[in-house]
């Protein structure tokens, strides 16, 4: 196990990344930081040079690959961060320099079931892209097929394992401290991370979710998946069907290939409507580098470590919420934030829907241009605040993709109506889902259901009762021992004052690390 002053060691090392970035600023500004964290910062930012306007995307690349992937999920939570720390967080761009071919190509080498020269024809030493975790080479099979080789970053897993272990032990520290901290429960933040890295580092899954997806989305015109090539994929080594086309950020020569990307975008829109709402299983990493338009229009997605899962209960609320917010239905959207438990029941439901009329009525209608999602996003976030609401880890990956394809879409038609596009789909999928005849067609397979469960209802009644909520059942977390609660004997005073300050500056380092 991992010892507290080498946590201290690597949190005071990021602390410091962060201040040279200006990126503390907004952390002693903010009055839900806890007064000790509040210190610490100002310790950690003795000696450095700091930007007048801050970055946070430099700081979380320099500090290095799970940083990265912390701060585009942080980008979905301006009511953590603030609206300008979310505007530079959402330019962090998943990039870095490759790392040298001879040690990719040996992990290739070794890594499938035959020589790497007996499996590619070719294997093009300059990658077309490297990320934290991996790079990929164009290549040639040796039964000519162009294929695209995914290949992880060697020694990428012992970092990131390192990383975490760090940050959930900062986590329980920052946690411990109550109030604001321990409402947006990081512990259950850095968990979901964790499940979510682990899964971009086993390529094998990447592969599945690849195809599970291409078998959901196959009955959708003008979006396509890539065929993977399982014969030379392992868990570290991706190997898919190569794709020509134009980056989706590249709006001029989407342009000039007469595209129409007013339909591109809505086409977007639905399609990611279709993944969370009607698949309960969505493309999470869904970012502009990651979409491709090929020379008919179809839209190619790539890139599918990062997936997210909604349960079927769930879409249901999703789907009522969406649509209770395009339609003003706030009373609706309300009772769903109950049912779901996300709002505690010692709340008023009235009071809840008249919040969110507050910050719905003044967006419904308009176009995104006139819109600054940021301050929308935090009057939200704000009245999760006052209610009482705990952060929902299983959605923040939904809300991280609703932020990029807002983003990707608002840049091919600035004037689209989110709403707009979303609401026809949502009705129909509603009534489809919801209406007489789903309802009743739902209703016999449930109690044909039921006769065959009625001894085991009987057995386990109490655990019926009462309904749960939406959230699903929080993952295990890893038992972290509190600096401060380690039995010190014979050292006194001096123990205490160590341990104290150790503890704070674990928590000034997860609060820097985790929500700046």
């Amino acid at each position: 196990m991992t010892r507290p002053a080498t946590h201290i060691f690597r949190l005071l090392k990021w602390g410091r990344i962060l201040a040279r970035h200006g990126a503390l600023r907004a952390i002693e500004a903010d009055r839900n930081t806890p007064p000790q964290v509040k210190r610490l910062c100002r310790i950690a930012r003795i000696g450095t040079r700091q930007p007048k306007v801050p970055d946070y995307a430099g700081a979380f690349r320099a500090i290095g690959p799970a940083a990265i992937k912390l701060g585009q999920t942080l980008a979905t939570r301006p009511d953590i961060i603030g609206e300008e720390a979310t505007r530079n967080l959402l330019s962090l761009q998943d990039q870095l320099p490759p790392a040298p071919f001879d040690l990719v190509y040996a992990q290739i080498d070794s890594s499938l079931n035959k020589p790497a020269a007996e499996l590619f024809e070719y294997i093009d030493p300059v990658p077309v892209g490297a990320a934290s975790i991996a790079q990929v080479h164009r290549a040639r099979t040796t039964e000519g097929t162009d294929v695209a080789v995914k290949v992880l970053r060697p020694g990428i897993r012992e970092q990131f394992a390192r990383d975490i272990e760090t940050y959930e032990w900062a986590a329980a520290h920052l946690e411990a401290l109550g109030g604001e901290a321990a409402r947006l429960r990081p512990q259950l933040v850095i968990a979901n991370l964790k499940r979510w890295t682990l899964r971009e580092l086993d390529l094998r899954r990447e592969a599945a979710s690849a195809s599970e997806l291409k078998d959901a989305m196959v009955a959708v015109d003008g979006y396509m998946i890539p065929t993977i090539d399982w014969d030379r994929t392992s868990g570290r080594v991706l190997t898919l069907e190569w794709v020509d086309g134009v980056k989706i950020a590249d709006i001029d020569a989407l342009k000039a290939a007469g595209h129409d990307l007013n339909k591109m975008a809505e086409k977007l829109v639905l399609t990611f409507l279709r993944q969370a709402i009607s698949e309960g299983f969505f493309h999470a990493d869904m970012h502009q580098g990651n979409l491709f338009v090929r020379a008919d229009g179809t839209i190619v997605a790539i890139d599918f470590g990062i997936m997210g899962r909604i349960n079927r209960q769930a879409r249901f609320w999703l789907a009522e919420i969406l649509y209770g917010l395009t339609t003003g239905n706030y009373k609706r959207v309300a009772e769903i934030h109950f049912e779901a438990q996300y709002v505690p029941s010692y709340h008023n439901v009235d009071e809840f829907a008249t919040a969110l009329r507050a910050v719905g009525e003044p967006t419904r209608g308009k176009p995104v241009s006139e819109l600054s999602v940021g301050q929308m996003l935090d009057s939200l976030f704000a009245i999760t605040r006052d209610f009482d609401m705990q952060t929902q880890p299983h959605l923040l990956l939904l809300q991280k993709t609703m932020v990029m394809v807002e983003g990707i879409a608002t840049s091919l038609n600035p004037s689209i109506n989110m709403w707009d596009v979303a609401a026809p789909y949502v009705r129909e999928w509603i009534r489809g889902e919801l209406g007489p005849e789903a309802m009743l067609a739902d209703g016999i397979r449930k109690q044909a259901e039921t006769l065959q469960m009625i001894p085991d209802l009987i057995r386990r009644l109490d655990e019926q009762l009462p309904r749960k909520g939406g959230a699903p059942e929080p993952p295990p977390l890893p038992p972290v021992q509190l600096i401060w609660e380690r039995n010190g004997t014979g050292n006194g005073w001096r123990y205490m004052i160590v341990a104290l300050l150790a503890g704070a500056i674990g928590a000034v380092g997860m609060w820097v690390v985790g929500f700046s």
